[in-house]
């Protein structure tokens, strides 16, 4: 009987197998996977540091593949302003899956450091070309990478680095090449921009396609959310292993002072009431804790109901103004309303819920359309799976609005987070947690109240005209019978009461000149 043999893979190689839990399951998905994860890197460096941002994005044919069928090869170039990577840092925020700046409890597009490497990783194994990079933090030097990724080891292989002159220009720069269907990826990458313009009308984006088609989206105000904030992590939130490595990384002092120092929203006060709840002495040192203290600290850390929600000054929300300027800026409705409900958490990560809807106007298809998005991330696929579909398709009676299958309608959902509840790594659809859907149900809700009203106001001015128009048109006979019938030389006003103009002299007209 032979052995079991056991080894190891790397998470690059495990990636470069599984490519699909990423959004790379083939050329199509890959290409707007690609310009995605590009995109949202450059956005994050820019409102972090409250750049207003300006995108450049360009795909091209790659040499040698112009007049092949899809798929092929393409080049792609994403270049921001945003505030750049240090030389140092550059091979392995690419080079490297898992490695990056994402890792920390603060709100942000990327959440996993991997989506910038899954793109070169893919462009490696499918086109063996190496990705350049250039990047400048000061705008005084730049310094440019040639790399590939050594995927059994996951590191990068840099094959080429030199420095030059920013001559004034910050920002990041990344030119790859990939195997993708553009055919087929093209109304995808459109509405991504299209959508990513909506939640993001702070910033210049401009795209030019693989048949030259250019297209711009004009920052449309200068107004930016806050940046968001590093926070601690939730009580609730905490497993046996947060906590271990919690306290292997506390530098000294009693448990008392260790739940006031490391725990989001904890004072003194709460600290000792939870002590005096869990059992432990408030002078315990935290590292004198066994396995099965730890166990029974963290269970109680879930139990108490004595600590406060997680706070939103963690996230960073679009806001009415910012939202509302890019339903405007892109949609043009006939009306439009926004709602944000407060911050609420589930598992111990604070979340905000932003509803947004828009109505008529220039929105010309009919019936329903839903827009996701998730810290500012456009949700283009697996809509069907998603929390927001669920909720609007299932606990929504639309009829109840004035609203019916006909109405031109765009209804938005945004969710914010410190740690958005997807289901997959490809960051395509949110899980259906309940306090999620609790907050998406009543944001939902409020919006269409609100489209209620509107609807309602409108049907009374459009009776109210019918009416008007009835009036003038029999009032003149009327007026005229009226006046033959009493042998008057003179029209009475009727025009005062109908709120017309067509006579002179407020519609006292001789009946000889009429």
């Amino acid at each position: 009987m032979s052995k079991t043999v056991f080894t190891e893979i790397s998470p690059s190689e495990f990636f470069y197998r599984n490519r699909d839990l990423a959004g790379f399951s083939n050329p199509s998905r890959a290409l707007y996977s690609t310009v995605r994860e590009l995109v949202e890197n450059s956005l994050d460096s820019c409102e972090l540091y409250t750049i207003l941002p300006e995108v450049y994005v360009r795909i091209t044919a790659a040499r040698g593949s112009e007049d092949k069928p899809d798929p092929k090869h393409y080049e792609i170039v994403v270049m921001d302003n945003g505030s750049g990577i240090e030389g140092e840092q550059v091979p392995k925020a690419f080079g490297r899956i898992f490695y990056g700046s994402k890792y920390r409890l603060r709100q942000a597009r990327g959440m996993f450091g991997m989506g910038g490497t899954m793109s070169i990783l893919y462009g490696q194994i499918t086109t063996n070309k190496p990705v350049e990079i250039s990047s400048s933090v000061d705008g005084v030097k730049f310094e440019k990478f040639l790399m590939m990724i050594d995927i059994e080891k996951n590191t990068p292989i840099i094959l080429e680095r030199q420095k030059s002159e920013a001559n004034g220009w910050r920002g990041t720069r990344v030119r790859l090449t990939l195997e993708g269907d553009y055919f087929r990826s093209s109304t995808k990458i459109f509405d991504y921009f299209k959508n990513t313009a909506l939640v993001t009308p702070y910033a210049n984006i401009t795209f030019i396609d693989p048949l030259g088609k250019l297209v711009h989206y004009t920052r449309g105000t200068n107004v930016m959310p806050d940046p968001p904030k590093e926070t601690l992590p939730h009580p609730h939130g905490i497993d046996v292993e947060a906590a271990k490595r919690m306290i292997r990384l506390w530098k000294g002092g009693p448990i008392s002072k260790f739940m006031v120092q490391s725990f989001h929203r904890v004072g003194d006060k709460i600290a000792l009431d939870f002590l005096k709840y869990s059992g432990i002495p408030p002078e315990t040192d935290p590292k004198s804790l066994s396995n099965e203290d730890l166990v029974k600290f963290t269970e109680a850390l879930h139990d108490y109901e004595g600590f406060l929600p997680p706070d939103g000054k963690c996230l960073s929300p679009m806001g009415e103004e910012i939202f509302s300027a890019g339903i405007v800026k892109e949609l043009s409705p006939e009306f439009f309303t926004v709602t944000a409900r407060e911050p609420a958490a589930y598992s111990g990560f604070p979340f905000i819920v932003e509803v947004g809807l828009a109505y008529g106007g220039k929105i010309n298809q009919q019936g329903i359309k839903l827009l996701r998005f998730a810290n500012r991330i456009p949700l283009l696929y697996d809509e069907g799976s998603d929390v927001s579909w669920k909720v609007l398709s299932d606990e929504i009676d639309l009829k109840r609005y004035r609203v019916d299958q006909d109405t031109p309608l765009i209804l938005m959902t945004h969710i914010c987070s410190t740690k958005v509840p997807f289901k997959t790594v490809g960051k395509e659809y949110i899980a259906d947690r309940p306090e999620v859907e609790k907050e998406l149900r009543n944001g939902i809700r409020e919006v269409f109240r609100k489209l209620q009203i509107y609807l309602s106001r409108v049907g009374s001015m459009e009776k109210q005209r019918k009416k008007m128009n009835i009036y003038s048109k029999y009032m003149p006979l009327i007026a005229r019978f009226s006046t033959s019938l009493i042998g008057a030389k003179k029209y009475p006003p009727y025009n005062k009461l109908i709120g017309l103009d067509m006579f002179q002299d407020d519609g006292e007209e001789d009946v000889e000149d009429s």
